[in-house]
């Protein structure tokens, strides 16, 4: 436990760096002007979101494979996780929208496929909160991730195959690519510090999980231990 404080002073101390950066040390943008410094966490949500729910299409995967228990609470856990960081990313993704488009929202391919992304790891939770029996929760949540999972690619690539209200790729090749050094420096800064608590939150979580399923084979052996003496009983009588 004593660990885990240096790990989220480290934590908070990044993502106040990277707030500082983003109001203070990043050059004012000609045309947004100051909306556009939620660009730095906006973009770092969205990172975020990335690898948590590719750590999800790994653990569904690795379910389906070996249902090794462990695979499952990194799939919920991840799932969970993204979720959070999806939420947010819209959320910054409506904020800058207002400013910058004139309009709160579109219905454009990024936007859409983003929000298609958001409704299917929603229905996945919903889904496990429905079966109850811990294998067949398990391994029908696993195949709804895999099939969920196919958006993601599709989100990242829509401003690419299609032409869409939101900016063209700033990074990787796009069009826009010619940012201001000091707006890259301080958009990594917030990218590697949103991921950083995404995987602190992670962590947690899986643990939570886990101490889930010790609660649910111990309240599942204290069952069969209190019916055992019942049918000896029983047995006896008759």
């Amino acid at each position: 436990m004593r660990s885990r404080v240096p790990i989220t002073i480290a934590a908070a101390a990044l993502i106040f760096f990277a707030g500082y950066a983003a109001l203070f040390i990043a050059p004012d943008e000609r045309t947004m002007h100051e909306i556009q410094r939620v660009f730095y966490f906006h973009i770092g949500l969205w990172t975020g979101m990335y690898t948590a729910l590719g750590l999800a299409f790994v653990g569904n995967v690795a379910w389906l494979f070996t249902r090794k228990p462990q695979w499952d609470w990194l799939g919920v856990s991840s799932v969970e996780v993204g979720v959070a960081s999806c939420t947010g990313g819209l959320i910054t993704g409506v904020l800058w929208g207002k400013p910058a488009w004139g309009i709160w929202w579109t219905w454009d391919a990024r936007l859409t496929t983003c929000f298609i992304l958001w409704l299917l790891y929603i229905s996945y939770l919903i889904l496990r909160g429905l079966i109850e029996e811990p294998q067949r929760r398990a391994t029908l949540s696993a195949i709804f991730g895999i099939f969920a999972f196919l958006d993601a690619p599709l989100v990242y690539a829509s401003n690419r195959l299609w032409r869409t209200q939101h900016p063209s790729p700033v990074l990787f090749g796009g069009p826009d690519s010619g940012l201001d050094p000091r707006m890259v420096r301080v958009m990594l800064i917030a990218m590697v510090a949103i991921v950083f608590v995404v995987l602190l939150v992670l962590a947690d979580r899986y643990r939570l999980e886990k101490l889930r399923h010790e609660l649910d084979e111990l309240q599942l052996a204290a069952e069969l231990r209190s019916a055992a003496p019942n049918s000896v009983a029983a047995k006896e009588l008759s």
